[in-house]
């Protein structure tokens, strides 16, 4: 058997009926998800595998096309301390996903793509010169780096309230999926989104 012919980690062998089948950790369904932005929604994919072993890597733009759980996963591990902890990273998302849905209801993967639309600025600044004068300009933000920003924003949020801090690592990332699901403002990543709206708009 090649490389290429072995079954994705996390999900089981078999044909394309069973990776229909499959389930993210063994317990989330992947289908049927919601996408309330449809402009993020093609940057936004959803699989049952949560780890490629960082088979896209190389490929440029091809990002896009991982899940978007392992993405957040990525993105948590982007830290002085947790640089290459991927297993580690992976559990503790696992178990925020079993809180996430103890306080919603809800399949957690749904969650974390809501936090995600909901947590995309869809406005930037840019710095243009005009005769040595640098002047701010607002921009509108193609929809696979509103993607990336959101993702930024959940992990920040996740470390500001977890780093040095009685709360919980599962704890914070629960929080901060939830409130940004439920587009509440006190939540990092729905504030810095904001806050970049804001900019934008007086920039204009």
């Amino acid at each position: 058997m090649s490389v290429d012919d072995q079954p994705e980690p996390d999900a089981p062998a078999g044909g394309e009926d069973s990776d229909l089948s499959a389930k993210l950790f063994g317990r989330w369904e992947t289908v049927e998800i919601e996408y309330n932005d449809p402009s993020t929604k093609r940057y936004i994919t959803v699989t049952p595998v949560a780890h490629t072993a960082g088979r896209h890597a190389s490929k440029q733009f091809q990002k896009s096309e991982i899940s978007i759980v392992e993405r957040f996963i990525n993105r948590l591990m982007q830290t002085e301390d947790n640089t290459g902890k991927k297993q580690q990273t992976l559990n503790l998302v696992r178990d925020a996903f079993e809180l996430v849905h103890e306080r919603t209801d809800e399949n957690p993967i749904q969650v974390l793509v809501t936090a995600v639309e909901n947590a995309a600025p869809r406005e930037e600044t840019v710095r243009l010169k005009y005769g040595g004068i640098s002047v701010p300009k607002a921009v509108d933000v193609a929809p696979q780096r509103r993607v990336d920003q959101a993702l930024k924003f959940l992990a920040e949020g996740v470390q500001n309230a977890s780093f040095k801090s009685p709360t919980s690592a599962e704890e914070a990332i629960a929080n901060q999926l939830v409130g940004a699901a439920q587009g509440d403002v006190g939540t990092y990543a729905v504030s810095q989104k904001e806050e970049k709206e804001r900019v934008a708009a007086a920039a204009r």
